[in-house]
């Protein structure tokens, strides 16, 4: 303010014919408005911090969400598939795949990715684990910043049958397994598995990995978790004819491969190594004739408990691998018949089942944030949960 100038508002020149005793009666009403209200601080007394059940209910799924409109910004969402209800998220980082919950329930191992810039910058490689019951993080455990980014699948990261090691699939693009133990909670070394990917366990001590020609690529650990042994097996499919999925199910010693015209191929493992089992197709000849094939991301699902596999389907040619399901159908795996048809309100790209003896039938689609909740006994929709995540891709259920 420059010197000499009045004050603004104060120093304004006064209309002819208010008086002082009306400027005065003015200020007296505005002393008189009180104060605007100041809340108080919030105090620890007045935080609520919800746990858990633990282990988690088999009908709790988790849908995991890549979020590809930006992708440094992975999360994955805890819904309770009986009541529609919203449990709670994890943040899990650039490229996320997917969570891998512990069989006792009580953590939740998740391979995540940060760069120091948010999108540019040092990459760090961890595996976050998190207490299942507060879905806080316990420890972290630096790994190799190796893991694949990719299309995400299941195959990208698993546990061994008893737990004891996490695998994550690598891609440079030079291709390897880094092994983490969770007893000890440290990375425990890198196995090269060149032309082969993924890591799917077959007991407590070993894992196979999918190669280029349609071969395995077996891999034997020890108590230390560093492979002693490797071999290759013979193609098991038909690779350049009828590419299979490399997204399977497994029943006990018994993994199931979908081709891209409808073939299931089970592939047996044991001590003696790995047996293709003759395959059988989903659809009939009239059936085949029309287009009906699998599709989708999370194409196929399993209850062992009933034996019975779940595949979506539509109708389209053999470049339609990846659209979505207009249908589930579902066989008995003993004798290789289908047994029911279930059919979808919305389409689906990924299904999943939960384990119990009254299991519930997961689908989502990749274009939208919708889970539904159907019951695979009669084929019902039980539910539809909106919101849930931006563009969920993979469902992992206790």
């Amino acid at each position: 303010m420059k010197a000499g100038m009045p004050a603004r508002g104060l120093g304004r020149r006064v209309r002819p014919g208010v008086g002082p005793a009306v400027l005065l009666a003015a200020v007296a009403v505005c002393a008189a408005v009180p104060a605007r209200a100041v809340l108080p601080a919030e105090t620890g007394a007045t935080k609520t911090v919800e746990t858990l059940a633990s282990p988690a209910p088999r009908h709790w799924v988790w849908v995991n969400d890549v979020v590809f409109p930006h992708m440094a910004d992975g999360t994955a969402h805890l819904v309770d598939g009986d009541s529609g209800r919203y449990l709670g998220m994890l943040s899990t980082g650039a490229s996320f795949s997917h969570v891998v919950p512990s069989r006792d329930g009580k953590l939740i191992y998740s391979p995540e990715i940060y760069f120091s810039r948010g999108t540019r910058g040092t990459r760090t490689d961890v595996v976050t684990i998190y207490d299942a019951a507060t879905l806080k993080p316990v420890t972290e455990v630096p790994v190799p910043p190796k893991r694949a980014s990719s299309l995400p699948a299941l195959g990208v990261a698993g546990l061994t049958d008893d737990d004891r090691f996490l695998m994550i699939y690598n891609f440079t693009p030079a291709q390897s397994v880094s092994v983490v133990d969770t007893a000890s909670r440290q990375f425990v070394g890198e196995i090269e598995t060149p032309g082969c990917a993924f890591a799917l366990p077959t007991g407590p001590r070993s894992f196979f990995a999918m190669c280029a020609d349609a071969s395995f690529l077996a891999v034997e650990l020890d108590d230390s978790g560093r492979a002693v042994r490797q071999s290759r097996t013979e193609p098991m499919f038909d690779g350049t004819r009828d590419p299979v999925y490399e997204r399977p199910v497994r029943v006990a010693d018994t993994y199931y491969f979908l081709s891209f015209d409808g073939k299931v191929h089970p592939i047996r493992h044991s001590a003696a190594g790995f047996t293709a089992v003759d395959p059988w197709s989903l659809a009939s000849a009239a059936e085949r004739a029309q287009g009906w094939r699998p599709g989708g991301v999370q194409q196929i699902a399993v209850h062992a408990g009933s034996h019975r596999l779940y595949v979506l389907m539509h109708r389209g040619g053999r470049e339609s691998h990846k659209d979505p399901g207009r249908a589930i159908w579902v066989y008995d795996l003993g004798t290789r018949r289908r047994v029911q048809q279930i059919a979808l309100l919305h389409p689906l790209t990924s299904i999943a089942l939960s384990t119990d003896d009254q299991p519930l039938l997961f689908g989502l689609v990749a274009e939208s944030n919708v889970l539904d909740v159907y019951a695979p006994g009669s084929g019902k929709l039980l539910r539809s949960i909106k919101d849930v995540g931006t563009t969920p891709l993979l469902l992992v259920t206790p």
